[in-house]
Formats: C-alpha cells, structure tokens, sequence
C-alpha cells in the first residue's frame, strides 16, 4: 500500500471522480478517498459555474478558482480537470481515464444509465461509491440561505393573556 491508501496493484491505472465540490465536505473526501484507493492516479473534475448552473439550476456558492485550490490539495487527488462541457465522454476524450466515479445516488437512474452505456462504448467502466446521505452541499446550501433570511420583524404583538 502507497501512503495514500491505494493498493500497490490498484485495478484502474487513472481514474476520473467529477463533481461540484461545492462547499466541500465529508462526502465529498470520502468519494475522493475511495476512488485514489482505486486507482494509480486520481483527477478530480471540478465542474465550471456555468456547468453547475446547467445541471443544478445554480450557480456553485464558492466561485471555480477556489473550488479548483480545495480540490486540488486534497492528498488523494492527484491532478484537477476544470469541466467545461456536459458530455463527460468529451471531457474522456481530454483526460483519458480508465475508469469514473460517481455517487450511488446516480446508479440505475436514466443520467446513470446513459452514462454507463456511453462510456462502456469506449472502454471505460463506471464505479458508485455509496453517497453520504447525511451531509450534501445542497442541505448546506439550505442551512447557510435559512441563516441568511431576515427576521420577520413584523411579528404580532403579545395578547394579554400570552404576556
């Protein structure tokens, strides 16, 4: 075993984990974690803003640049990919790996499925890793616009018999 984790004969020689990795967290390390010990070599793929706009409907709260620098200190990363385009068979044809890496979340969805027939077409096999249920940026997202909203100030007075 290298320091990293990864078994000296890890079954992929470089593997491919995409992601937002917007406000990054537990879920996001064990994904990256587990795909490293999968493989020789990991790239991450940070989707661009405009790719996670596409897909999510949002913009990501920390901007590329940052997410990229995260991303790409994290000891199991290897090499971080901006992705700029949709069809990861393209972002394929630019990175050459051997293997990707997606959440369970995806497994036997149509994105899933697609995804698995397209990349089966050029050779590349397709690993879920278990989702952390527990913890995503969207439920981050939600608790950081929750603490942000205003105080209702308009509040009903107390009635007498509540006072």
């Amino acid at each position: 075993m290298s320091d990293l984790g990864a078994p000296a004969h890890s079954p992929y020689r470089v593997g491919y984990a995409p992601g937002a990795y917007d406000l990054f967290h537990i879920g996001h390390l064990n994904i990256l974690r587990h795909a490293r010990s999968q493989c020789d070599y990991l790239v991450a793929g940070v989707v661009s803003d405009e790719m996670a706009e596409l897909a999510k409907g949002r913009r990501p709260m920390i901007p590329l640049v940052e997410r990229l620098e995260i991303v790409r200190s994290v000891r199991y990363v290897d090499a971080a990919f901006v992705e700029t385009v949709p069809d990861k068979v393209e972002t394929w044809r630019q990175v050459r790996f051997d293997v990707i890496f997606k959440g369970d979340d995806w497994r036997g969805t149509p994105k899933g499925d697609r995804l698995e027939k397209d990349f089966a077409a050029v050779g590349v096999d397709v690993v879920y890793f278990p989702y952390t249920v527990h913890t995503s940026s969207t439920q981050l997202r939600r608790a950081l616009d929750a603490l942000s909203e205003p105080l209702d100030v308009r509040a009903e007075p107390l009635s007498a018999e509540r006072r």
